[in-house]
């Protein structure tokens, strides 16, 4: 597979859809205690969702609790439970661009903002005959976010790998780094 031009960052949203997104709330906010951050109603995208969050800061999920504006249109967002997934993405044209190479199906409508105002697309839940990847029926959902750096990912030296490891517990002298070999002691950070 050739080099990727962009990474995916991490899980960005879970959208559930029902007939009925109070009942859904019952469950995803009453018990469960996620909060209610927006709403978002779109006659287009035939939905009307409450957006709520679990955790805080990078560690915040978005989980949207969806139900159709009206249940004998398209999209039918609550004819599949598990509606979609989000995924954050660095760099969301260079991705489409290059999985569109590599034989990924979108469906239609393209880069577009999104409920929160992120650049979205979908992956298409079915393959074809052109485009034979796919979700395998699930609807996935690429968002761009270019400011999104997790900590973990700011020790990337461009190559793939980590400048110096995330639990860096002490300090080690270069000189005493050569003599212990710290290459084999990833617990530890040399200059």
């Amino acid at each position: 597979m050739n080099h990727k031009p962009f990474r995916i960052l991490g899980i960005q949203q879970i959208a559930i859809g029902g007939p009925d997104k109070q009942r859904l709330k019952s469950l995803w906010v009453d018990m469960l205690g996620l909060t209610v951050k927006s709403t978002f109603v779109s006659e287009r995208e035939n939905v009307d969702e409450d957006i709520c969050a679990i955790g805080h800061g990078v560690h915040e999920i978005e989980v949207d609790l969806m139900q159709p504006i009206d249940p004998n249109k398209k999209p039918a967002v609550h004819s599949t439970p598990l509606n979609h997934v989000g995924l954050w993405v660095d760099k969301l044209p260079e991705a489409v661009a290059w999985m569109t190479a590599q034989g990924v199906r979108f469906a239609p409508g393209g880069i577009r903002k999104g409920a929160a105002g992120h650049d979205i697309c979908f992956i298409h839940p079915k393959g074809n005959e052109e485009f034979p990847l796919c979700g395998e029926g699930v609807l996935i959902e690429p968002r761009e976010n270019r400011n999104f750096m997790p900590p973990q990912l700011n020790n990337w030296n461009g190559n793939g790998q980590l400048k110096y490891p995330i639990y860096l517990p002490i300090h080690i002298h270069p000189r005493i780094c050569n003599f212990l070999g710290c290459c084999t002691f990833t617990s530890f950070y040399c200059h």
